[in-house]
């Protein structure tokens, strides 16, 4: 079972696309409205190992004071602004693909952040430290920011929203963190992190995967039959993650070292799109499937996006650092 989740994890791209494809199949001859019944017991198997291997004592120590700084106002200005613009653009007429853009744009970040600034030699301790603070503003702030941008359109009361974000992030924090010291005392620290820690998010992986089948079979009707609807979702996010990965880049070049710029590029590029994932299915009722339908594309296009970036920036730093 290990090696499956491992080879699910190494091939996110293609486990989604072969669990879209799945769903497809699944939704357009058999009834799967039962799922729903589900849906939050998967979502609370999603979040809740990515919370086991948070390393909270980052947000207790010192670190880069204007780096974080910096990263939080892109997470919480720029992009929240940025996203809720694409979708007066290219959807004024369908609220759910703009509060699915939104809703994107508020989550900071995910565990792949330090996955791929690891990978970039980035500073990785000032990376880690995003995860947490991301996580918390993200909780805090994404229903103000529904109410204020989308409230009277999405007809969602703001308590209810406040309410659900706290089930689906701070519940599973809480429990995450608990847990987590339960197995360092029973463990130790080094046995932790060597042989357990590793294990939860492949744990993580594949409840995303198998949510998103599941919306898939949901909508598959739907999506079968207006099959230009998967262009209409893709190109907006392919230009939208374009832009932020190229203004980001810049923002960090003028400011910030390399092992700084890139921290920054992947907590701010890289987005939480498993709670995003989750909150669309609990929150938002019949049109929440829809949202995730395209948290569901925006993986693939952000696992294309991050691995470029982090190619491109080893080669820039194999050839300056041997000249």
């Amino acid at each position: 079972m290990l090696k499956i989740l491992l080879f699910m994890k190494k091939n996110l791209v293609q486990s989604i696309l072969v669990g879209m494809i799945l769903g497809l199949v699944v939704g357009r001859f058999f009834d799967t409205g039962f799922i729903r019944d589900y849906v939050s017991l998967l979502t609370f198997m999603m979040v809740y190992p990515m919370m086991v291997t948070l390393d909270y004592a980052t947000l207790f120590g010192k670190g880069n004071l204007k780096l974080q700084v910096t990263t939080q106002l892109i997470n919480f200005i720029y992009l929240p602004l940025l996203a809720f613009l694409f979708g007066l653009i290219f959807f004024p007429e369908a609220l759910y693909l703009r509060l699915a853009l939104l809703l994107i744009a508020l989550l900071p970040t995910s565990g792949m952040t330090v996955s791929w600034t690891v990978m970039a030699r980035g500073n990785v301790k000032e990376a880690i430290r995003m995860i947490v603070l991301g996580l918390l503003l993200g909780g805090l702030l994404t229903p103000i920011y529904i109410e204020f941008f989308l409230g009277a359109s999405v007809g969602v009361p703001f308590r209810d929203i406040f309410m659900q974000i706290g089930f689906i992030i701070f519940l599973p924090m809480l429990l995450g963190f608990m847990t987590q010291k339960l197995l360092k005392k029973h463990y130790g620290e080094v046995r932790f992190h060597e042989e357990i820690k590793p294990v939860f998010p492949l744990l993580s992986t594949f409840f995303v995967i198998l949510l998103i089948t599941f919306v898939m079979s949901l909508r598959a009707t739907m999506l079968l039959d207006n099959p230009i609807m998967f262009v209409q979702i893709f190109l907006p996010l392919v230009l939208g993650y374009g832009l932020m990965i190229v203004s980001v880049h810049f923002i960090g070049r003028w400011l910030f070292t390399y092992p700084d710029r890139i921290a920054l590029v992947n907590g701010t590029v890289v987005r939480s799109l498993s709670l995003a994932l989750a909150i669309a299915l609990n929150v938002f009722g019949e049109i929440g499937p829809e949202i995730a339908l395209v948290i569901g594309v925006a993986y693939i296009v952000q696992v294309q996006f991050a691995a470029w970036y982090v190619k491109r920036s080893i080669r820039y730093h194999d050839k300056h650092m041997t000249t």
